[in-house]
């Protein structure tokens, strides 16, 4: 039996992990990398060992550091989680020659599996349908096709071409980040199924020959190829999904699987059904079928490994239905650009348990942060999976919404307004899912807050800040927020909104702290309004600095206003609006979401300025191909430059037609934020 297992792998899935190794009473091994050092699943762990370094190239995908850190720490097993080794043949064989348990399918399987194009033809024979796939460029014989990656997965190394112009950009760039993320740049094109649904099927082998199917799953909301929202048990007919279940355990069988397996598959909108990949590891969605199974999948993979047969012998009924999603790093609004930074507060209501199973309808969490976790560049951008399971699928969509809605993710942006328009969409309550969903819904890249609500919001955080002025003052304290022997003057509060725009909040309250009147320019047309009189000093309400309008906001009267807590009432409804401030940062939770302003000092320093058309670096990252030339003259949109960060590969665009006049970093360069790419001169007659 295994005593003490070490999980080559981070975050979250560690975490997991461990959760089951606690519960079976096995010991747990964490290795780590430097920007690791400090991370919860390492706290959590018995034991860490430390991989010195920060890339996945010089720590979680060392096999031989990872061997000598099981060695070093005493482990009698190996669990690899997924992504980084876990799909590494070479490192399963490693594993087993020095001894260790392997807690995974055999090498054999997974080497067999690990190339997608000798998968399709070992699964084509054994009667797998597939979908026609070509190696060369000069093979394909229809539009569109999707170049995807022979090794690896999640998304990495994928392209759509709908035209035979734009092929061969797309395998070189499909190429290059393939052999960054998975060390193989081989590529192979394939069919490309029009509103095709992403399904997948669980599968359990154990070493006597039983290989299960454990259920289907819908994984359809993707973004640029990775799955954002997975949900079980995915709706389905009955004959189609007996037809993906037959599929998968044949897969199964064709390579004598055994452990936790996913095949995947494409289902097109006439029904037909083709195979994409089978992944020989645990998923990132197994918590949807544990809550709806209740398996333990980690306890079975446990057993599995220590020669156990399955406890099951045939697939299990499913009991209402669970929704994931992936909470991640990034900012969809602007590409999905990941986003770095210190995570203040990451807080979401409601949740019943984390990394386990649920007594009723609630909420899990696995997740890979806490309060004050620093999100870098060197790993994959997902924070955090949050999982409903209700009686029906209704259910599971509208409190994981309302659980999202409410959280308080303060430091770094995120994809939870998406995540909460996606699951309260029409189309999604309808099932109407397919791989093309984001791209023909641009409405759910919406914020939650609208427009005609900042001004609200930014007023609550001028009104919190002076509150917590207040509260702090080392003399007369007592006195309300601006006091002053002449009060016909506002208070004035500048921030800078997540756009980058500036918004100038201007306030007056009377000797009784009641608010009097406000304004906010620059966050919406003409916002501002007389505050409802709430005593005998306060003003008439036509004493508005600028008059209401349509789209200016009804007058409002003060609650309350604590540095913590604002509370508003607006046409006879009271909002309360939780403010959370670090240093100039102050991050607003209303009724409708939340906003993240930046604090601008009353006298700013003066400070270099930029060249016009200076194209600066989103995040820290490696450039990894400069397109231009100097002095070349450019088209708004057409490419520069390609960034490499967080693993992925973002083009930096030109803004507008010009000519190329800096590009100070050279290809394979590492820039910080803000640093300058490229210069781009516009043209003089495109200038206003």
């Amino acid at each position: 039996m295994i005593s003490r297992l070490l999980v080559a792998n981070r975050g979250e899935i560690a975490r997991r992990i461990f959760t089951t190794c606690r519960a079976l009473g096995i010991e747990t091994v964490a290795v780590h990398s430097d920007a690791d050092a400090e991370a919860p699943f390492v706290a959590e762990a018995d034991h860490a060992v430390r991989l010195p370094g920060n890339t996945p190239a010089e720590t979680y995908l060392r096999i031989d550091l990872v061997l000598a850190a099981a060695r070093r720490a005493g482990a009698d097993a190996v669990h690899p989680g997924y992504g980084f080794l876990a799909e590494n043949a070479e490192f399963a064989t490693a594993v087993t020659d020095a001894g260790l348990a392997w807690v995974g399918p055999p090498a054999k399987a997974i080497a067999a599996m690990g190339d997608k194009l000798a998968a399709k033809t070992l699964l084509g024979e054994a009667g797998v349908p597939m979908l026609p796939s070509w190696t060369e460029t000069d093979q394909v014989n229809g539009f569109p096709v999707l170049v995807k990656a022979a090794a690896g997965g999640g998304g990495r190394g994928m392209r759509v071409v709908r035209t035979a112009d734009g092929l061969a950009d797309a395998v070189a760039s499909a190429r290059r980040e393939a052999a960054s993320a998975f060390g193989d740049g081989t590529v192979f094109i394939e069919r490309y199924v029009e509103r095709g649904r992403h399904v997948e099927v669980q599968i359990l082998g154990d070493q006597f020959g039983t290989v299960l199917a454990l259920g289907a799953r819908d994984c359809s909301i993707q973004r640029r190829h990775q799955k954002i929202v997975e949900e079980a048990p995915g709706v389905l007919a009955p004959a189609v999904r007996q037809r993906l279940h037959a599929a998968a355990v044949a897969a199964g069988r064709a390579v004598d699987y055994v452990g936790a397996g996913t095949v995947e598959f494409l289902l097109a909108p006439d029904g037909e059904i083709f195979f994409l990949e089978m992944n020989t590891r645990l998923q990132v969605e197994h918590p949807v079928t544990e809550l709806t199974t209740g398996l333990d999948l980690v306890r079975l993979q446990l057993l599995v490994a220590e020669g156990n047969p399955l406890p099951i012998d045939a697939t299990p009924a499913a009991t209402g239905h669970a929704i994931e999603v992936r909470l991640c790093a990034e900012d969809p609004a602007q590409g999905y650009r990941p986003a770095t930074g210190t995570l203040h507060r990451f807080a979401i209501p409601g949740v019943a348990t984390e990394f386990g199973p649920l007594t009723g309808a609630g909420l899990r969490l696995d997740s890979g942060v806490t309060d004050g976790s620093v999100v870098g560049i060197h790993y994959d951008s997902m924070l955090a999976k949050v999982i409903a399971w209700a009686p029906t699928r209704g259910e599971a969509a509208r409190a994981l919404a309302g659980a999202l809605a409410r959280a308080e993710l303060h430091g770094v942006a995120t994809n939870r307004d998406l995540l909460v328009r996606v699951l309260r969409s029409p189309e999604f309550a309808a099932v109407e899912l397919d791989t093309g969903f984001l791209d023909r819904h641009p409405e759910v890249f919406t914020p939650l807050v609208s427009t005609g609500e900042l001004p609200v919001v930014a007023l609550a955080a001028a009104l919190a800040s002076a509150a917590g002025r207040r509260a702090t003052a080392p003399v007369l304290a007592g006195l309300p927020s601006g006091w002053r022997n002449v009060p016909a003057f506002a208070q004035v509060t500048r921030y800078a909104s997540p756009d980058g725009d500036e918004i100038e909040v201007r306030y007056r309250r009377d000797r009784r702290g009641a608010l009097v009147e406000w304004a906010v320019d620059g966050a919406a047309p003409a916002a501002g309004a007389a505050a409802t009189p709430a005593g005998p000093d306060a003003a008439p309400p036509g004493s508005a600095t600028s008059p209401p309008g349509p789209d200016v906001p009804p007058a409002l009267t003060l609650v309350e206003a604590h540095p913590d807590r604002v509370v508003l009432e607006i046409a006879g409804v009271r909002r309360s609006y939780r403010v959370h401030r670090v240093g100039s940062e102050v991050f607003v939770d209303g009724p409708e979401g939340a906003v993240n302003l930046t604090e601008l000092p009353r006298f700013p320093l003066p400070g270099a300025e930029l060249a016009a058309g200076s194209l600066l670096a989103p995040l820290p990252g490696t450039v990894t191909r400069v397109q231009v030339e100097l002095g070349q003259r450019v088209a708004a949109g057409d490419l520069l430059l390609t960034l490499e960060a967080m693993k992925l590969e973002h083009p930096v665009l030109a803004p507008a037609d010009g000519v190329v006049a800096e590009l100070p970093v050279p290809a394979g360069g590492q820039v910080e934020t803000g640093a300058v790419l490229a210069v781009v001169n516009p043209d003089e007659e495109a200038q206003p």
